[in-house]
């Protein structure tokens, strides 16, 4: 099985994914949201021996012709297409119901159609809500706390249902927070990291209670590659985890002493979520995962914070990130 598509392959985590892939020696299709830039998101900083090796499909995962002309001929879909940050799904939930659910409805349903021989879902810790208790396996209860957690607990339901109903080869994936280069400025880490690399001693945050098992871009990437290739785990959902957990007061505390111990840290009102939304407290468990696969985190936080900071730090790269609090 060796021709792959990754849909989302634009974004954070599936851009990394496209790279592991092509190492791996896969044939990678590439589904990208169409735009009149032609821009490929991420994919357009990778080396140009790179891109050779990578089909692009430009479409939109919410119009099914296009997903099912996409998936033709491909053996492994991964589908990481989803629109995801957390305070937009406030004030504009209905997409959110179109891109996460009807998308990944079309994705389901193609592959029914083409017997497609597996189906990589994602999705996210979100679904779980607070921890009702620690670590957070897989048979956790769901809570929609937010319009974003809601449509992946929706989406995780159909790709359940056609597993049952179609004995669709489906898995789905739940990573924890998942952070590194290319991440995108709504998200606390790179938040914390843009501001300080700027220049900023006072750094703007929302709650710093809230607890969260933290895992590095690769080894969630590796997490992927490894349950694809995993057939025990088909018809199963499956943490990504490191089993660790941190405040988000001791990891701003953290990010600032390795790069301006003199920065201080504000509350801004406007990051703060609702309080009955914010999800207080994530910390995971792995068993599954690493009872089915040799799958282990290889990075450290300390480690993988390092590498995040230094990518941020290279000119091209934070020019992107503009000092302005992003939903």
């Amino acid at each position: 099985m060796k021709n792959v598509l990754v849909t989302g392959a634009e974004g954070f985590i599936g851009s990394h994914l496209v790279e592991k892939l092509l190492d791996e020696g896969f044939k990678v299709k590439a589904f990208v949201l169409y735009n009149s830039f032609n821009s490929w998101g991420w994919l357009d900083t990778l080396p140009a021996e790179k891109l050779k090796m990578i089909e692009v499909f430009t479409g939109d995962i919410r119009e099914p012709y296009g997903v099912k002309k996409a998936m033709e001929n491909i053996d492994i879909v991964y589908h990481l297409a989803a629109l995801i940050a957390i305070p937009y799904s406030y004030h504009s939930p209905e997409s959110y119901v179109d891109t996460n659910i009807r998308g990944t409805l079309n994705v389901l349903q193609a592959a029914r159609e083409l017997g497609t021989k597996k189906v990589i879902v994602t999705s996210t810790s979100e679904v779980y809500g607070t921890a009702q208790y620690v670590p957070i396996n897989e048979k956790h209860p769901r809570q929609g706390q937010s319009p974003y957690s809601a449509t992946k607990i929706a989406a995780d339901a159909l790709t359940d249902s056609f597993v049952r109903s179609f004995n669709l080869p489906a898995v789905i994936v739940r990573p924890f927070n998942t952070y590194g280069p290319r991440q995108s400025a709504r998200a606390i880490i790179p938040t914390i990291i843009s501001q300080l690399v700027s220049g900023n001693e006072i750094i703007k945050l929302g709650s710093l209670t809230p607890t969260r098992d933290l895992l590095y871009v690769k080894d969630t990437v590796n997490g992927f590659f490894k349950i694809a290739q995993c057939d025990e785990l088909i018809g199963m959902d499956v943490n990504i985890a490191t089993g660790n957990e941190i405040s988000m007061g001791d990891l701003v505390k953290k990010i600032i002493a390795l790069i301006n111990p003199k920065a201080k840290v504000e509350t801004d009102e406007i990051r703060l979520r609702p309080s009955n939304s914010e999800v207080e407290r994530l910390l995971g468990d792995n068993t599954l995962l690493t009872s089915k696969t040799n799958w282990k985190p290889e990075f450290t936080l300390e480690k993988g914070l390092s590498e995040t900071i230094a990518w941020f730090k290279h000119a091209d790269n934070n020019k992107a990130y503009k000092n302005i609090y992003n939903v």
